[in-house]
């Protein structure tokens, strides 16, 4: 339920169809990525290409979603949010358009890296038009939805690639994209507007200390590998999964759609455990929560060994998402409040840096260990979890530090 309480004065035509609209593009990320995930394996397949070159299409998306929002929160700090947010959506759809009507990869690659800049220009607009109209416990709130509601992509969007694939062909995904966009084009010219509170002299010293600010402060700095970390762990299933039950258990896009659906509420129920405990102990429920995921990988590499079905590969990827999904739901809405006046360059540093790490370990991972089986998965899954591992221990001692010196 969207409430108005605690709104500052703002401009745009409609506040709370705003702020639903900018709820609404939060997950497109996820949908740019999740919707063709069930259709990877087909578009190899028609192209004529090797299952890592369309792995490619994800892993271009991520490079340039990330270094994007390295440097376009600071533009969005100095310039305003609403005329670049939507210049970006219609060249979107343009993009989407072109991917849909081509057979060349190499303009996939192209348009995919479009997809990459404008969808980060547009997710960096809509998270600080939150920190722009909200305060106080309503921010917090707020902030604390974003990976609920941006789960909607991972848990729709396969779903819906699923059977656009079955039915009309991998292009339609990318229809649906740019039909989408539209709408949501349209109802932003008719009821957005511009939000930003206060404007930041665009030079680049001033831009370079607020960044280097950032990077000092350790905390956030590790919580950009947690984040970095427990978002791999979603990114290494919409890579892998597919080809897996496609390809090893010989099962349909439909069903592969239906499980990246169910991986998404995983997603989406880590996302809500972890606004219900939003007020414990914050390094002691995550320290307890990447002790279960290690605890489930190892039970899901032993398990492999002996029951190989896309049931038990499920069940376990399902659960260690549940546990991703918190880690980021803590982490996001730690690093997102930790620098409101620079909203845009905050957010725009901590998904930058996240995509483009991601982006370079998810397809190293891939390349060392292939699409090939769930026992492969669980070798995947062990690396990001034993990482998150070790930046937890070296928290956990930065925080008893810090309390010491209390």
């Amino acid at each position: 339920m969207i409430t108005t309480s605690a709104i500052t004065t703002s401009p745009v035509k409609n506040q709370r169809i705003s702020t639903i609209l900018a709820f609404a593009l939060l997950p497109l990320s996820g949908f740019a990525t999740d919707i063709y995930i069930p259709s990877l394996p087909t578009m190899g397949a028609d192209m004529h290409i090797s299952s890592i070159q369309v792995q490619l299409t994800l892993t271009l998306f991520l490079i340039s979603y990330g270094t994007s929002q390295l440097f376009l929160g600071s533009v969005l700090d100095s310039y305003g949010r609403y005329k670049f947010s939507m210049g970006a959506l219609l060249v979107f759809i343009l993009a989407s358009v072109v991917i849909a009507v081509t057979h060349n990869i190499y303009v996939i690659y192209a348009m995919r890296i479009v997809h990459g800049i404008t969808v980060a220009m547009i997710v960096i607009a809509k998270r600080a038009y939150f920190v722009d109209v909200y305060e106080g416990e309503q921010l917090k709130h707020y902030l604390s939805m974003f990976t609920i509601i941006w789960s909607a992509g991972p848990i729709v969007a396969p779903f819906l690639g699923g059977y656009f694939q079955h039915t009309f062909g991998w292009q339609s995904n990318f229809y649906f994209l740019a039909a989408m966009a539209s709408v949501i084009a349209v109802l932003e010219f008719l009821y957005s507007g511009e939000t930003i509170r206060h404007r930041t002299a665009f030079q680049f010293k001033k831009i370079a200390a607020v960044y280097t600010e950032m990077v000092k402060a350790t905390t956030f700095s590790l919580g950009i590998l947690m984040l970095t970390f427990a978002y791999s762990m979603v990114i290494m299933y919409n890579m892998t999964g597919p080809f897996i039950i496609e390809h090893h258990f010989k099962f349909t896009p439909v069903v592969a759609g239906y499980c990246s659906l169910i991986l998404g509420f995983a997603w989406m129920a880590g996302g809500f455990i972890g606004k219900a405990l939003i007020n414990r102990p914050f390094f002691g429920k995550l320290f307890v929560n990447i002790m279960l995921q290690l605890l489930l990988v190892v039970l899901m590499i032993i398990t492999a060994k002996f029951v190989n079905n896309v049931y038990v590969m499920v069940f376990f990827a399902f659960v260690i998402h549940v546990g991703a999904g918190f880690t980021y739901n803590n982490y996001f809405t730690y690093c997102l409040s930790r620098f409101p006046k620079n909203a845009a360059m905050s957010g725009g540093f901590t998904g930058g840096m996240v995509y483009v790490m991601l982006s370079l370990l998810t397809y190293f991972v891939v390349a060392v260990i292939p699409a090939k089986d769930q026992l492969n998965l669980s070798y995947s899954y062990l690396v990001f979890i034993l990482l998150s591992v070790l930046i937890m221990v070296v928290l956990s001692r930065l925080n008893r530090k810090a309390a010491i010196a209390d």
